[in-house]
């Protein structure tokens, strides 16, 4: 684990795709996701998200947003692991979370799944305990914007909890997962979904997007406190934790949006 506190270059990941690109892009790999998810990840993706879903807990929140929750599995891990508390996905892909909401229906859960953009939140200000996000904070065409929104809809005292893929690490193990991700990935990723886009986006989004302690200097930027990260499977993925100051106050966390303005 690692301080995030040391200075480090905050880039803005270059996206291959605008926001609607995006969109229909995951609009037209929905049906196969889950599928390919598991398959391109060797199942270690369930794993992972257990281990966000233990860091968002750990304070026992009331009210929790998963961002870009595409067919709700990190959301609906969220709600099994907590009985009660109040859990809401968003996501730009409407298909996506039709697939989401039958999952949610089946669960029996009470979990709440709507179509909204992760850099302008449909919530008052100081609306959530824990933020989290699972691989899709690379997609946003705005990466800073999207971490001051989450920030603002954030109380004091509140988490947010960020999974996603950074590029491959230095080393034997980075050099073979390079291979794999660039040469391999996509070619499983077409044969399964037919689709030419999706899967030659992935490690395109993955290359260009900050390293860990890049992203974590943009997270602290975004006046988070405490932040930390964590490499997953020998830095395949990565886990980053931050901390909302539980002495910020309302006036403080309104001005955000105004910054961002």
């Amino acid at each position: 684990m690692t301080d995030a506190h040391t200075p480090a270059s905050t880039r803005t990941p270059g996206p291959t795709h605008d926001a609607a690109g995006v969109e229909a892009m995951f609009d037209a790999i929905a049906p196969r996701y889950d599928l390919l998810n598991a398959v391109l990840s060797a199942g270690m993706d369930r794993r992972w998200r257990a281990q966000a879903v233990d860091a968002a807990l750990a304070k026992r929140p009331a009210r929790l947003l998963d961002v870009a929750t595409g067919t709700g599995d990190l959301a609906l891990a969220l709600g099994r692991a907590l009985p009660g508390a109040e859990v809401r996905g968003v996501d730009v892909s409407e298909v996506m979370l039709a697939r989401g909401r039958d999952k949610v229906r089946r669960s029996g859960r009470d979990i709440t799944l709507s179509r909204a953009d992760g850099t302008d939140l449909p919530f008052e200000d100081a609306a959530f305990d824990v933020v989290t996000i699972g691989y899709g904070l690379r997609n946003f065409q705005d990466l800073s914007a999207g971490l001051r929104e989450f920030r603002r809809v954030l109380r004091p005292g509140g988490r947010l909890v960020v999974l996603e893929f950074p590029p491959p690490p230095r080393g034997w193990f980075g050099a073979v997962f390079r291979a794999y991700f660039t040469r391999v990935l996509p070619a499983i990723g077409r044969l399964v979904s037919g689709h030419d886009d999706a899967y030659s986006y992935l490690p395109q989004s993955v290359m260009a997007f900050p390293a860990p302690s890049d992203l974590a200097a943009g997270i602290s930027a975004a006046d988070f406190d405490a932040v930390t990260w964590t490499p997953q499977t020998l830095g395949v993925s990565a886990l980053h934790v931050a901390d909302v100051d539980m002495q910020d106050d309302a006036a403080r966390t309104g001005s955000l949006r105004e910054d961002a303005a």
